[in-house]
């Protein structure tokens, strides 16, 4: 009577096994309705931000006439090169590349040196005066732009650099987002691997410029990326700084194309569309180095 009444442990062990099995299923149908939901909102908003820089990209070829003609669309139906035309031949744009380019290219290596230097000592040293250099770093993004202005325009010009190159560059050697985005990479560099270099007889010097340097090659050419477009589309300070036509980068030379009274938007369109070739360039050429960095080579688990 008793061995009647008892369960079976092999039943039981499958009665678990099941109970088991059938989450997971729910589960993994889960997680693809989840992924392909992840994705359509990704491509939703793609298209979202997509639609007007195609809009105004495809504008830049319609001639001046059919820019505000009712119904509005979307492609060109008599596609036209006027308006780059037009917008090179009425500005010196070929100057105002070599400008802007020696600007952002002094600018971009300068910030991102002083920045890899900057967020090692911050990461990788332990000093209370560091912390507090780093708050202060910090705070200078919680002011307004146009609240330094002034006192960084009488700062270089004391110095004797305005209407030049140096006055447009010197200011944005450092910045904060650069230190802040070298300092959170260091502080994932495990502190081992500059133990063992120490050990081994590495100076601090060669610690920095063998082992720290070639690691942050990621963060570096992401955040050449961003300096190189910062400046291309700086136009406050270039504006404040030059008042030499011969010097003037391509921000300006695109608002001296606009009037006074009137806008002739097919050249300012052209003009625009010229301007952001360079941007896009830079972004194919290094946007597939700019990858993640195995920071565990040379440890052992």
């Amino acid at each position: 009577m008793t061995t009647t009444d008892m369960p079976r442990p092999v039943d039981a062990g499958r009665g678990r096994a099941v109970s088991k099995k059938r989450p997971r299923r729910g589960a993994g149908s889960g997680g693809i309705r989840r992924a392909v939901s992840a994705t359509t909102l990704l491509w939703l908003l793609a298209c979202l931000y997509g639609l007007p820089v195609l809009w105004f990209v495809l504008s830049a070829f319609k001639p001046a006439g059919d820019l505000f003609s009712y119904p509005l669309t979307l492609v060109p139906h008599d596609p036209t090169l006027s308006g780059f035309k037009a917008a090179w031949e009425s500005a010196n744009f070929s100057q105002y590349f070599i400008n802007t380019t020696i600007v952002c290219v002094i600018t971009t290596i300068l910030m991102v040196g002083a920045s890899c230097c900057t967020g090692y000592a911050l990461a990788k040293y332990d000093n209370r005066w560091l912390k507090v250099f780093f708050i202060g770093i910090l705070a200078t993004t919680m002011l307004p732009s146009e609240v330094m202005l002034a006192p960084e325009f009488l700062v270089v010009r004391d110095l004797g650099l305005y209407n030049s190159f140096a006055g447009i560059i010197l200011p944005a050697v450092l910045t904060a987002t650069g230190c802040f985005m070298f300092r959170q990479f260091f502080l994932t560099v495990p502190d081992e691997l500059v133990e063992a270099a120490r050990i081994d007889g590495a100076r601090e010097l060669a610690i920095f410029l063998r082992i720290m340097v070639p690691l942050s090659r990621p963060i570096m050419l992401t955040l050449a990326i961003l300096s190189f477009q910062w400046r291309w589309n700086d136009y406050i300070w270039p504006l404040l700084m030059l008042n030499d036509p011969d010097k003037f980068t391509v921000q300006i030379g695109i608002q001296s194309i606009v009037g006074a009274q009137n806008i002739n938007w097919s050249v300012l369109l052209g003009a625009s569309v010229i301007s952001m070739i360079p941007l896009i360039a830079i972004f194919l050429v290094f946007q597939r180095y700019v990858m993640g960095a195995d920071i565990n080579a040379g440890l052992k688990d």
